[in-house]
């Protein structure tokens, strides 16, 4: 697996969307837009009435974003370009009509957090601690900040996010509301997701979608404020500070 991809099967009317870096599930702007692109194909396609999101390897679910992309932005629009790439797949997600489950077997930082947060169900394993490290190369989790605070709440996205360099538990995060369940092994995190998965797509279609509805109420601002937030990352990895750090870590 050492070529980054975006792929999409189906079994049973499950939609499994994985993605894959080798920079530990680290996502640039391709593969940002693939998963964009197939989130909105799934939610099309009506032999998929539930989606299950996941990313390959067995260690880290998501790095958040490529430092290499970021270390090569040069201007505005580029920042702004490149965060949008996060905005346009957590609107995605939003706009889905089908429930996404998410399925998180290692750790998630930064836009992974992101991602595990914009799912309508997310069970992880023990392995899956989360960290917002943003702040310390100098930007900070704009984008994502609407989803993670709507699952975990502002006082816990603002410990993590001050606290930027610290992995919190997955049980910090069950506690927290971000994963509905914690297992042991990736086996049993499969298994339940398979489960969960299954049960869901034997359930009437119109009634799901209109409990995603339900459930994204009050949020048809996000398709302007998260592109505006991507303004505002895109324009601080412009820094002299962040242009630093990131070279610090290459």
């Amino acid at each position: 697996m050492s070529q980054a991809y975006v792929k999409q099967t189906i079994e049973n009317n499950v939609g499994y969307i994985t993605f894959f870096t080798p920079e530990h599930n680290a996502m640039p702007s391709p593969i940002l837009k693939q998963l964009e692109l197939a989130i909105k194909d799934a939610g099309k396609n009506d032999d998929i009435r539930v989606v299950v999101l996941k990313s390959g390897g067995a260690r880290t679910f998501c790095a958040g974003a490529s430092f290499t992309e970021l270390v090569a932005i040069n201007n505005l629009e580029e920042g702004k370009r490149f965060f949008s790439g996060f905005a346009n797949v957590i609107n995605a997600m939003r706009k889905c009509p089908k429930l996404i489950i998410g399925r998180v077997q290692g750790k998630a930082v930064g836009g992974g957090v992101g991602l595990a947060s914009a799912t309508d169900y997310c069970l992880a394993t023990k392995f899956a601690a989360i960290k917002l490290s943003e702040i310390s190369i100098g930007i900070g989790p704009f984008v994502i900040e609407p989803a993670v605070t709507r699952k975990i709440g502002q006082t816990a996205f603002s410990q993590m996010t001050i606290d930027a360099e610290t992995f919190y538990t997955a049980d910090y995060a069950k506690q927290k509301g971000l994963y509905a369940d914690v297992f042991d092994t990736v086996e049993a995190l499969d298994d339940a997701v398979l489960a969960l998965a299954t049960k869901l797509a034997s359930y009437n279609p119109e009634a799901l979608l209109e409990l995603k509805r339900v459930l994204w109420q009050d949020t048809n601002e996000w398709s302007v404020l998260l592109i505006e937030r991507a303004e505002i990352s895109g324009k601080l990895v412009l820094s002299d500070f962040t242009k630093q750090k990131l070279k610090s870590y290459s």
